[in-house]
């Protein structure tokens, strides 16, 4: 696909609502643009009647949601609000409200896009550039799919952390005099992910978490296992000092906090490479502006929102990213023994375990 500027790409959809302006090539017959057309005139006609779309864990600092959001409003007119919790807590919630449902959509990692779908919370929404999304990262009939991934990364607090101690993989955080912070562990899919990367470093599995828990279990009895969440104020603060956390929001936090004062890195020994999916909630309340929000988070205009706040878009392989946007990322090279999760439903059984293990195999030892 040739690349266009992302704000005349926009002015185009939204001037005809057009395939084009949705990322698809001009080769599709006539016939079928006609109808596709048709078809997406119709929801942003239905989208724009409800006038909002409500979100749940897709605030405005992670992986750039704002853009997406600011477009949405801008060009279609939809109101917004975001309430920002874990994977977990998301699908608890639609599972909860029912029919009463306070949420549209929401953003959840790899392992609960099935989950959501097992507990019967979920409405299928397939968008336009359905057949651009690799089949690994989609459920087969649109109840889910991988809008961008990310790598687990370390970010470092220089100011906290000299030079010469700065880890740069899981072997190195056992040598350290640093507090090491991870996270919601069994709630937040970054922090499971955090676990996994470790497991991965030090032999273990999908099915297999036993080594990646050993290693904040020694943190824990070494005093080193800091509770502090991993959010932009406590990194700020000073209250972190080094932080397990997905690359986009590493990156993402230290240019918005300070460049130079942390480092980022992805672990030499081994890393997990995973990503997050939409859901659309069963019981939306604004289902129309839901799909519509799923649509334009696929389209190349929301791939490159997100590619702003430091994602990977699914749909990279048919994008050409703005060179500006390109050089926020780190090098390749880093990258190279991050790989994503290939037993899904090893890693979704240890998922749903993770949570009473942490806290019989690690946080019991917590100082």
């Amino acid at each position: 696909m040739l690349a266009t500027p992302k704000r005349s790409r926009l002015t185009a959809a939204l001037a005809a609502t057009s395939l084009l302006g949705f990322g698809l090539t001009a080769q599709a017959t006539s016939e079928a643009t006609s109808s596709a057309d048709a078809s997406l005139e119709a929801l942003v006609a239905a989208a724009q009647q409800e006038g909002r779309v409500d979100s749940v864990g897709m605030p405005d600092t992670w992986a750039n949601w704002q853009d997406t959001w600011a477009d949405l409003e801008t060009h279609y007119g939809l109101a917004h609000s975001d309430t920002d919790m874990s994977s977990a807590e998301e699908v608890a919630k639609f599972k909860a409200e029912g029919e009463n449902a306070t949420a549209d959509i929401g953003d959840v990692g790899f392992a609960f896009g099935p989950i959501a779908v097992q507990q019967g919370v979920t409405q299928p929404y397939k968008p336009t550039t359905w057949d651009e999304i690799p089949d690994w990262a989609k459920d087969e009939d649109g109840h889910w799919m991988l809008g961008y991934t990310g790598t687990i990364a370390m970010m470092i607090n220089k100011a906290q952390v000299p030079e010469g101690e700065r880890p740069t993989s899981f072997a190195d955080l056992a040598e350290g005099d640093y507090s090491v912070s991870v996270g919601a562990v069994g709630q937040a899919s970054q922090a499971n992910n955090a676990v996994l990367a470790a497991a991965f470093a030090n032999g273990g599995s999908e099915g297999d978490l036993a080594p990646g828990l050993a290693v904040f279990a020694e943190l824990a009895e070494q005093g080193r296992l800091s509770l502090a969440d991993v959010s932009i104020a406590n990194l700020e603060k000073g209250e972190v000092e080094v932080a397990l956390l997905w690359d986009f929001n590493a990156l993402n936090y230290r240019d918005r906090i300070d460049r130079d004062a942390f480092e980022v890195v992805i672990p030499s020994d081994a890393s997990v490479t995973s990503g997050y999916a939409t859901i659309i909630n069963r019981h939306a309340a604004h289902p129309n502006a839901a799909k519509l929000a799923r649509e334009y988070i696929l389209s190349d205009a929301g791939q490159i929102n997100l590619a702003e706040g430091y994602a990977r878009p699914i749909r990279a392989e048919h994008l050409t990213l703005p060179e500006a946007t390109a050089a926020k990322l780190l090098p390749n090279a880093q990258y190279a023994n991050a790989r994503p999760v290939q037993d899904f439903a090893a890693w979704e059984q240890s998922a749903r375990e993770l949570p009473r293990q942490w806290q019989s195999q690690v946080l019991i030892h917590q100082q």
